[in-house]
């Protein structure tokens, strides 16, 4: 049931059902024309997301948002639009159907469906690919105050945020830390839109900007080194290979901080359980408990030194590079 709610708020998504009600009610006849939608078919879509308490139906028979339904609009403060359309596209959606492949095998099935891996497809697929971003960017973008509550980058002249996207989180470390400068590096595509993002913060300035695999190599020159939802996309040896090459980088004494889903030590109800299967099914990735990511940095020379809870799921593990470390 909650696969079909999943769809129904895709479709919404793509109709935008939640921009088109964005200025005041409307009534089904209004609506439907706005959203280039049949009347009826409309109206049963509503009746159903209505029912998981997604928008709202007046007395007088007009539709209107409601708190949940504002996340669906794209220009929302907290908007979720852009990740419900990168989890309702036909990409991702037949990507999950093989799901019992990937346990039955414990490897991704995304290079099966697709013929490639899921960041090479994405940079072939502009519309997927910007989808894509703006969802990792909702995502931080929801994560970042309780990020920012929980850790403060005063120390740091020098942030360089990798695989950093656009740099939502970036512009939020730079804009609570106005004595430092920020690197932002990631694929050519992840960064096309980056600049754009920067001087909305006005912290265009601050930011160098840098395209570029971290499987190559990783800018030099950062105090402490971000990467959020990185190295859960990756198996054990692509993930240490990625924190190896930021090692290169890197002087002794440097900081890195992994923000991640942090398994914990109960099987109760927890986003993470869920993004583990994610990864798993498109690039063999996981989500870790603490002490997995401990070996992982443990083996590319960091040592750990905490791991930080915060208000929201995200941890922050954070390490140092130390000589003692080999």
């Amino acid at each position: 049931m909650n696969a079909w709610a999943a769809q129904a708020i895709s479709a919404a998504v793509a109709l935008g059902i939640a921009d088109a009600l964005a200025d005041a009610p409307l009534r089904l006849d209004e609506l439907a024309p706005r959203v280039n939608a049949d009347p009826d078919a409309l109206r049963r879509l509503l009746r159903a997301l209505i029912g998981r308490g997604v928008f709202r139906q007046r007395r007088d028979g007009r539709y209107e948002l409601n708190p949940l339904a504002d996340t669906l609009r794209s220009s929302a403060p907290l908007s979720a639009a852009g990740l419900a359309r990168m989890v309702g596209s036909p990409q991702h959606r037949e990507v999950w159907s093989h799901l019992a492949d990937a346990i039955r095998t414990g490897g991704a099935v995304f290079p099966a469906v697709h013929g490639t891996d899921a960041f090479d497809y994405l940079s072939r697929e502009p519309e997927l690919a910007e989808g894509f971003n703006r969802a990792m960017a909702e995502t931080t973008a929801m994560a970042v105050p309780a990020l920012m509550a929980a850790y403060s980058f005063d120390p740091y002249r020098t942030v360089a945020d990798v695989g950093g996207g656009e740099g939502e989180l970036l512009a939020a470390i730079l804009s609570a830390t106005p004595t430092a400068r920020g690197i932002l590096y990631d694929l050519p595509y992840a960064v096309v839109e980056a600049q754009s993002l920067l001087r909305q913060h006005g912290i265009a300035d601050r930011v160098r900007v840098v395209a570029g695999s971290f499987f190559d190599s990783v800018p030099a020159g950062a105090d402490i080194y971000v990467l959020k939802n990185v190295i859960h996309d990756w198996p054990d040896e692509r993930a240490v290979e990625i924190l190896r090459n930021i090692r290169a980088a890197a002087k002794i004494g440097t900081k890195i901080l992994l923000i991640e889903f942090v398994i914990p030590h109960h099987n109760r109800e927890y986003i993470g359980h869920l993004t583990d299967l994610e990864m798993l099914v498109t690039q063999a990735g996981r989500d870790r408990t603490a002490a997995e990511y401990r070996t992982l940095l443990e083996r590319a020379g960091f040592r750990v030194t905490r791991v930080v809870p915060t208000a929201s799921p995200f941890s922050i593990v954070e390490a140092i590079l130390d000589d003692n470390v080999v």
